[in-house]
Formats: C-alpha cells, structure tokens, sequence
C-alpha cells in the first residue's frame, strides 16, 4: 500500500508538469490546426535560462528571495519572446501551406533549438541550485517533498488561471472565436495575427514554468531535457483530446499516473526482466493504443463543437 501511495503521488506531481507542457501543444494546435514540436525545446530554454539569470543574480549578491522570482519572470520573459519569433518568423509565412510544411518546419525549429542551446550551454548536465529547504514529509507512508508539494498546488493554480482567462476574459473569447472559425473572426473585428501571436507566448511561458520546475525537481538542466518531455506532453495532449484544454489537463495527470503506476510494479509484473528505468516505454504505449482506439481523445469528441 505504500507503494502504491508513494507513486499516486510521484505521478500527480509528475503530471503536472506534462499538463502545463501539454497545454501548449493543445492552445497552439485548437487555433491553427499545427503541432509545435518545438514546444519542448522551449521547456528546456526556459530552464535554461532561469539557471543562467538565478547564478548570476546569486553572484551579484542578490538575496534568493528577489533573485528567484527575477529568474522565473526572465526566463518566462524570454521563452515568450522566442514563442513570439517562432510563429513570427516559422510558422506565419505557412500559415495557408500544405500541412507537411509547417510540420517538417517544426521539427526544423526543435532541432535548430537544441544546436543552439548546446553552443550556449555546452553539452554537460548543469546542477540547478536548491532553492527551498527540500524537507521530507511522510504521508500514510509515503514520502513527499516541499518542491513536489509547490509544483503541484502551483501547477493546479496556472491551468486553473488559465482557464479562468480562455473562458471569463476578452482575449479568451477572441482565441475561442479564432479556433472556432477564423474567417468569421476577423469579420467580427478580431485581430487573427494578434490573438494568434499571444497564444504561442502564453504557450511559452507556461513552457518556462514547467521547464524550471522539472529542473528544481531533478536539480538538473541541460541542452536536450525538453525533447523527451516534449513528446511525452505530446502524448498527454493527444490521450487528453489534443485542441481541449481540459483535456491537456486530463491527459497529463493521467500519463503521469500510467507512468508512474508502470514504473513501481514493472518489475514484479515481469519477474525483473524489466525495470523502472522502462517507464518511458509507457508514454508511447499510451500514445499508440490512443491513436487506434480513440483518435479524438477522452474529451476531444465530446467537447469538439464548443473547442
């Protein structure tokens, strides 16, 4: 029973983070109908980045209680700018291509990313500092740390704001317009490039966060974490009903917890022929069954005419 609690909890906290990553393949992908594969390059851009400015804040002997948030804002800040560029310079110009173009372009994006991160940053693993005490607690048995606890409340808090701004807030209705018809919004007055530039940097900077929780999760960071994460957000996205929001959602918690689930209890499933270290396997899993058996999603079906 412990087992079982201890990764619940590892994959609530887990998918949380595919959640947020998820969120943006799905707003990105609800309007313009285009799978961002570089998506998860901006994850790891953002941690990244919030390593580079929170050392050398540090260095310059500013209190962690100013230079964290400063981090978190510069990284988020950042990843904004280049979601900005991304669509800007990428993806507008084959707005009206043929599908293929804009997704071989995408990978061409992801992969000129990493090149340049790992010019930046080099190749090697980078320490991310401890940025809070990372005090055990024991919960029926199972052990949960102070950063697990705020990468979840804090990962719940931002899908919950960002639903509250897609659904109660002008800009949310003007995103919902464009993904319903863009035509017909821009007859209604909608700026389609504006609402359409603002999608991918709020994607982005929900990128930043994710990226920097997983880096003070592991307490690592380097050029190539986004590229598995990308894909697993991918597959959360797809399982939850990809162009949903609620089902980004969805979709993370839930991959985390097969995720999580598969990696305690491979073992003895399988006689210890295969272990923990296989719990990637499960993500590709879940996306192949999905694709076979239900294309559309959990929720992509059911909330397809009110995406």
């Amino acid at each position: 029973m412990d087992i079982l609690l201890q990764q619940i909890i590892n994959g609530l906290v887990q998918g949380s983070v595919y959640a947020l990553v998820a969120l943006g393949y799905t707003m990105v992908y609800g309007i313009l109908g285009l799978i961002n594969f570089a998506h998860g390059e901006v994850v790891m851009i953002g941690a990244m980045l919030a390593l580079s400015s929170l050392t050398a804040l540090l260095g310059w002997g500013v209190p962690l209680l100013l230079a964290l948030p400063a981090s978190v804002v510069l990284a988020m800040l950042g990843c904004m700018v280049l979601g900005y560029g991304i669509e800007r310079i990428a993806y507008r110009p084959l707005r009206h291509a043929p599908r293929l173009a804009p997704l071989i372009t995408a990978i061409g994006v992801s992969i000129v990313l990493q090149n340049l991160a790992m010019m930046i940053w080099g190749r090697e693993y980078h320490a991310f500092p401890q940025l809070i005490a990372n005090t055990p607690h024991n919960i029926g048995g199972a052990i949960i740390n102070n950063i697990q606890i705020i990468i979840f409340i804090l990962a719940l808090a931002i899908m919950a704001g960002l639903m509250t701004i897609v659904h109660r807030t002008r800009l949310g209705r003007a995103m919902r317009a464009v993904a319903e018809d863009q035509h017909a919004a821009q007859l209604m007055g909608v700026d389609i490039n504006r609402v359409i530039s603002i999608t991918f940097m709020l994607g982005s900077g929900l990128a930043a966060i994710a990226g920097i929780m997983v880096s003070a999760n592991y307490g690592l960071a380097y050029y190539y974490m986004g590229f598995i994460l990308g894909l697993k957000a991918f597959t959360a996205a797809v399982l939850g009903g990809i162009g949903n929001l609620r089902g980004a959602m969805l979709g993370g918690l839930l991959l985390g917890l097969i995720e999580s689930l598969g990696a305690g209890y491979i073992g003895d499933l399988t006689g210890g022929f295969f272990g923990s270290n296989y719990q990637d396997v499960f993500a590709f899993f879940v996306l192949i069954a999905v694709l076979v058996f239900r294309p559309s999603g959990l929720l992509g079906e059911r909330l397809a005419e009110r995406a």
